[in-house]
């Protein structure tokens, strides 16, 4: 069940259970306005708590509801009647409450936390803005210069910076989300603690300078941006609206123009581009590499062995007979690697493929005719900006790729698997050699030939590097997305029947 009712003497608790992050699902929905009715007829329940089990509050929406037309209930008919829910409403929070999780513990009449909890509204990441009243609620608790600051960077507010400015009325430390709501529902009803239905509240005064810098501020760092300034005109309507309803009538017609907008799409698309880029289509229930070596200095070296104790993996600085994965700092010769390791070259971005690299390739191919084992050689083609790194093919097995991916995952680099000769490079060649006003079209003719020639698993994986590493623009979706749409249909669908070919 993704909601559910019980009650703990005379408070009602409403428990959201949709692992793993409590996602806002139609059933969710659905579930709390059900349990919701459940709590304000129990005739024994002075108070309701709103809660989530797991390891987190409600982390936003449902992604997998993302791109399909709404169901009923929509979330800010939820949040409307929580808001109006008659007994006292505690939202008790935990982990991250994000999103729409924030927009129902600001549609409640108390808010508690775990001292560890996270709070935001990041929905501007993804071209949009609150749409279930966070741009009308939010200024009411907070003001006009907190609520402009927390929805325009879409930042996480930690949990003390959140009841010092007015979003969290208490922190516990209580040991459970269940302990800390209930301990403050009884604290209410004791007359401890006063609620206040956020809705209720007077909205803040018009503060045009701050309006203004606002503006300014986005001008200056985010022109080509839609949905920062829109979210600037829905805080301005809260303060200049005649009532709740008027100034969330304009703020829906707001969310509504960022869902039309192109960069809504874009950056949704780039969006799901990050999740899983470390994935080797095809290969399933691959291990970690538990033994590796690294061999030479490396700054990223440091990185992977402050993460090593927690994965369960086993670091040295030199190989030996029980080595799985040898990594290999630029400029290290190959044949440090004995034959039974996977090796894995290390490759700056600007570099061409090492003479480690081509040792390396050449090794695995003597030892394929040799001993007729799979051959394994990668290489790591390290970023100079973003989070992602390339972990490029060159003469591995898939099963090989997808361990060493994993175990880099574990160590926490972040990697995009691709194919020989590698995305990144020829991404960055392409740009360095363009004029200066050319880089986008020659990164977008780039992407469409590196999906040709089938050097990526997906193509979304081209959009994700250009955008990472080398500062396409993000709003856009990507090179190679960005190419594709301006692409004729013809154009498209041959572009397709290569990639499903290659």
């Amino acid at each position: 069940m993704s909601v559910h009712y019980q009650r703990h003497g005379e408070v009602g608790v409403i428990s959201i259970a949709n692992p793993p992050v409590n996602a806002l699902s139609q059933a969710v929905r659905r579930g709390l306005l059900d349990a919701l009715q459940a709590g304000i007829a129990d005739q024994q329940a002075q108070a309701l708590v709103v809660m989530a089990e797991g390891r987190t509050f409600i982390a936003g929406a449902d992604i997998r509801e993302f791109g399909k037309s709404p169901q009923a209930p929509l979330l800010p008919d939820v949040i409307s009647q929580l808001e109006a829910c008659p007994k006292p409403l505690v939202a008790s929070l935990h982990g991250t409450a994000l999103g729409g999780g924030m927009e129902v513990a600001l549609g409640c009449h108390y808010r508690v936390a775990l001292a560890s909890t996270r709070v935001g509204l990041p929905e501007v990441k993804l071209g949009l803005l609150p749409g279930a009243g966070g741009t009308q609620r939010l200024p009411r608790l907070t003001g006009v210069a907190n609520a402009l600051d927390i929805i325009t960077s879409g930042r996480f507010v930690e949990a003390t910076e959140a009841h010092a400015i007015g979003i969290l009325d208490a922190i516990s430390d209580a040991a459970t989300p269940l302990e800390a709501g209930l301990t403050a529902a009884r604290a209410v009803l004791a007359g401890e603690q006063t609620t206040r239905i956020t809705g209720q509240l007077p909205a803040p005064d018009a503060d045009p300078q701050v309006m203004a810098a606002m503006r300014a501020q986005l001008e200056s760092s985010v022109p080509e941006l839609f949905s920062p300034f829109r979210i600037v005109e829905a805080i301005d309507a809260c303060t200049q609206a005649a009532s709740l309803e008027e100034g969330l009538r304009q703020e829906r017609a707001l969310f509504l123009a960022c869902m039309d907008s192109p960069q809504r799409a874009g950056l949704i698309h780039l969006f799901f581009a990050a999740r899983n880029p470390h994935l080797v289509p095809g290969v399933e229930n691959a291990a970690l590499f538990t033994q590796l070596a690294l061999i030479g200095e490396h700054p990223l070296f440091d990185t992977l062995q402050q993460a090593a104790q927690r994965a369960g993996i086993t670091l040295t600085p030199t190989a030996d007979a029980n080595t799985e994965l040898c990594l290999l700092a630029p400029g290290v010769d190959a044949s440090t690697c004995p034959g039974q390791a996977v090796t894995l070259a290390l490759r700056p971005l600007t570099a061409p493929i090492s003479a480690a690299i081509d040792a390396a390739i050449d090794k695995d191919i003597d030892e394929h005719i040799d001993t007729d084992l799979p051959s394994a050689s990668l290489s790591l083609v390290l970023a100079e900006h973003g989070a992602f790194h390339e972990l490029v093919n060159h003469h591995a097995s898939a099963l090989d790729q997808q361990r060493a991916a994993l175990t880099l995952k574990a160590l926490r680099a972040s990697v995009v698997v691709t194919r020989s000769p590698g995305v990144l490079s020829t991404l960055h060649d392409a740009a360095a050699q363009a004029p200066a006003q050319g880089t986008q079209t020659a990164l977008e003719q780039a992407s469409l030939d590196l999906a040709q020639q089938g050097a990526c698993y997906r193509e979304s994986d081209i959009d994700l590097l250009s955008v990472e590493a080398l500062g396409y623009p993000r709003h856009s979706g990507g090179a190679h997305r960005q190419a594709t749409l301006a692409q004729p249909a013809s154009d498209t669908s041959s572009t397709t029947a290569r990639n499903a070919h290659s």
